[in-house]
């Protein structure tokens, strides 16, 4: 798995609080995870965070989803979930206690899911765990490469824009160059979007396909050289502030 910044370890009260926690409801290697790369997003997708009792709490009073005998737990079960993820999209991953379920509390449908996982047998596994639970919910594997994004009080970022001119580069055509230029660590690129992942950046450079004009920096402030080399190079092919 890529990491793509130094991950913030926890404090020693963080570290306390989790050994305190009856780690067997948890899925494998959640709480080892957290300890060894702290919080932050999963693959662009699932925000992993320490344990939540208070998040969905209000949410045992509304009929956002349908209960009935098949539902794994019930509408007032809701109040004691602990939540241990949310995706970009709002849909939230939890455990209850007293039942020792893995739960999908999904933003954008009418029923909850229980879900089933086996026990994975590496330092990773948690990852791994994540995996499966995307495809049991969507029914696929997930694409691209697998990477985690800690989250960070010292990152930074730039937006520019490539303005469209006629015979001028495309957005494809400099995130290639760019590529070349500047051999990434990781590369993640559909129809959508590229992003060039770099070590001595602490974070990547995103293209933004879908727009076909935006381009980002993500780095750390202490990249701040790196950072001013890429910078330069993308204003020197015609980037604008």
């Amino acid at each position: 798995m890529y990491v793509v910044s130094q991950p913030k370890r926890l404090s020693d009260g963080q570290n306390q609080a989790l050994e305190k926690e009856k780690a067997a409801f948890y899925p494998p290697g959640y709480l080892h995870f957290l300890q060894q790369f702290g919080a932050g997003t999963y693959r662009g997708w699932m925000n992993v965070y320490l344990p939540d009792t208070e998040v969905l709490q209000p949410f045992a009073e509304y009929d956002l989803w349908e209960h009935d005998a098949d539902s794994p737990i019930t509408q007032q079960q809701i109040s004691e979930c602990v939540a241990i993820g949310t995706t970009v999209d709002g849909d939230f991953l939890a455990v209850h206690p007293q039942t020792d379920q893995l739960l999908w509390l999904p933003r954008h449908a009418e029923r909850l899911m229980a879900l089933s996982l086996q026990e994975q047998e590496n330092d990773e596994r948690y990852a791994r765990v994540l995996d499966e639970i995307y495809r049991q919910v969507y029914g696929s594997d997930q694409e691209g490469a697998v990477y985690y994004e800690p989250w960070s009080e010292t990152r930074s970022h730039l937006f520019l824009r490539l303005p469209p001119v006629q015979d001028g580069l495309s957005l494809l055509k400099l995130a290639s160059m760019c590529r070349e230029a500047f051999l990434p660590d990781l590369t993640i690129e559909n129809e959508y979007v590229c992003q060039l992942f770099y070590r001595q950046l602490g974070g990547y450079v995103r293209f933004n396909y879908a727009n076909k004009q935006e381009v980002a920096i993500m780095y750390e402030e202490d990249a701040e050289q790196a950072f001013v080399v890429m910078k330069q190079w993308l204003l020197s092919k015609g980037c604008e502030g």
